[in-house]
């Protein structure tokens, strides 16, 4: 039976609550003990010993306006299986986070729960020691409940419009940041008062509305991240090592690096992960048999390398790098500058740009460079297209197809076997509203004022045929920023830095290189500055080999700076 209580006896009631359920009832005392151990005094722990009982408990806590952060379900029980009872626990407490408890034997039940029901994790059973099996996975689930959860915290409030672009921009930093919101349409009545209140016009909009703050209307994202508490300048002007991204490379480098004792600075244009942090859920990443989001992903990574001492800089666009003796410097487009002893470009790579007639126009009204994430709810019922035939374009389509009554993905290739991992197109082979258009390419869009008709291209026969459209999804292509490195680092002739071998001409070190060795594998063609991820030419366009350079070059880093 569960445990319950009137919260007008029980103190503990309006902690935050983890439930738990097993019909076996020496299990279910066992784990609820475990976590009573450990969390009892922030959590309350319940525990029910049927699927019916745990959905009554759970009806019973939303009535009462409690908040349940994590669900531990067993996967064999009677009448009700595990992830049964957690489809149908995510319509009381959706944002509360997911596991499921199975023995070996049931592990593919479980990896199928993780598209089913959204699953974050599953334990096998038994999970002893819990120090080792059960307590690493709960702190983390709690963690990213905390972060993003249904606590009662005052957020920040945008009044926007669903078709501008700038509404589109500040809602996409500030989820690619982390930072909770809430959204409110200005056209509808509560967007009309809050406007009111603040003495802002529609012209005004975005307007953002920080709790207890004023009122910021049209912000910059830099205007954004001060007030939203996000670090924009470095505490001092030099380091051992300026790394310039935080991407999957850059977060790598920052975590070895400030972990070996390494005065370390990120600086990262706009958010944390790169193009990896907007993946809706990676399933290859080495050590996460169960997949994790792109986000949850690079919050781990950003929260370790802070508590390991580096500095994480946002919305500081570096247009320039500067050599001075054995100084390393990179300025900003505000003119300022930052220096070290040595540099690490990891500043990976961008969605190309659609070449199809129209798209300027509605780019952030209809037309998304990424951005699954955000504006996946805004999908309900409608058909939506998805722009690709790599692993970005595959995640996204997965994910959209949970909100959208179908999903066109358009390929340009023959098939997705050359550009999409197996595991990805065996998913989408199986979901049922996800269609696959091969030799298909986007002509040109159109819509008054935002999207509405997307024109599609046969690139066998050149036919053509007009489609409805509110959401055009792209992820094509990779194209380097690195224009800002012009004549001082070598590039290839699509923009991807030259570092190592790369840089020797039948055994002819680069112009203008004086060092008597040379370069090492991930340095530039100039000494002390080193590529490491998507920016670099040859490199493998994967999260894990990004990391892996990442954690490289600081090795690097270590031998150059024991040289000067």
């Amino acid at each position: 039976m569960t445990s319950v209580s009137d919260p007008s006896t029980d103190s503990s009631a309006r902690r935050p609550v983890v439930l738990t359920v097993d019909d076996d009832p020496g299990v279910s005392r066992a784990i609820a003990r475990d976590l009573r151990r450990q969390y009892g005094q922030e959590y309350r722990v319940v525990r029910a010993e049927s699927g019916d009982e745990a959905l009554e408990a759970l009806r019973e806590l939303a009535a009462r306006g409690e908040r349940v952060a994590v669900l531990l379900a067993d996967q064999r029980m009677p009448q009700m299986s595990g992830v049964e009872f957690l489809e149908q626990a995510m319509d009381l407490f959706p944002h509360a986070r997911r596991v499921l408890l199975t023995a070996y034997a049931d592990t593919d039940a479980a990896i199928t729960a993780i598209n089913a029901v959204d699953l974050d994790h599953y334990l096998l059973k038994p999970w002893s020691p819990p120090e080792e099996l059960l307590y690493p996975v709960v702190d983390e689930l709690l963690a990213a409940w905390r972060a993003s959860g249904d606590a009662p915290v005052e957020v920040i409030r945008i009044v926007g419009h669903r078709w501008s672009a700038h509404s589109h921009e500040v809602r996409e930093f500030l989820a690619r940041n982390g930072v909770p919101y809430l959204w409110v349409g200005a056209d509808e009545p509560e967007g009309q008062r809050l406007l009111g209140a603040c003495g802002a016009t529609d012209s005004d909009v975005p307007v953002v509305l920080p709790p207890g703050g004023e009122p910021l209307l049209s912000p910059s994202v830099a205007e954004l991240a001060e007030h939203v508490g996000l670090p924009t300048n470095p505490a001092t002007d030099f380091y051992d090592l300026v790394i310039v991204g935080g991407g999957p490379a850059g977060l790598g480098a920052a975590v070895y690096a400030a972990s070996e004792g390494l005065r370390t600075v990120v600086v990262e244009r706009q958010a944390t992960g790169g193009q990896a942090g907007q993946s809706s859920r990676i399933e290859n990443y080495l050590g996460f048999p169960d997949g994790v989001s792109g986000a949850a992903l690079t919050d781990r990574a950003r929260r370790q390398a802070v508590r390991f001492g580096a500095e994480i800089v946002t919305t500081r666009e570096v247009v320039g790098i500067e050599v001075v003796g054995a100084r390393r410097g990179v300025r900003f487009a505000d003119g300022s500058c930052l220096q070290a002893h040595c540099l690490v470009l990891a500043t990976g790579v961008q969605y190309r740009l659609l070449g199809a007639d129209g798209v300027e126009q509605f780019v952030g009204n209809g037309v998304y460079y990424g951005a699954a994430l955000t504006e996946a709810a805004d999908c309900a019922d409608e058909v939506v297209y998805v722009v690709g035939g790599a692993n970005s374009a595959g995640q996204a389509a997965v994910y959209l197809s949970r909100f959208a009554s179908k999903v066109v993905l358009v390929v340009r290739a023959e098939s997705l076997v050359s550009s999409m991992s197996h595991y990805l197109i065996e998913q989408i082979s199986e979901i049922d509203n996800v269609e696959v258009r091969t030799r298909t390419a986007i002509g040109c869009v159109d819509g008054d004022g935002h999207l509405e008709r997307v024109t599609l291209r046969n690139l066998d026969d050149g036919q053509e045929s007009t489609v409805d459209a509110a959401h055009l999804f792209v992820f094509i292509g990779a194209q380097p920023l690195t224009e800002w490195m012009d004549g001082v680092v070598l590039r290839d002739e699509r923009g991807f830095v030259l570092a190592g071998p790369d840089l020797l001409q039948s055994g002819v070190r680069p112009q203008g290189w004086e060092l008597p060795r040379d370069p090492w594998l991930l340095e530039t063609s100039v000494p002390g500055v080193f590529a490491a991820g998507d920016v670099r030419s040859t490199s493998v366009k994967r999260v894990a080999s990004a990391v892996g350079e990442g954690a490289l070059a600081v090795t690097l880093v270590h031998q150059y700076l024991e040289r000067l």
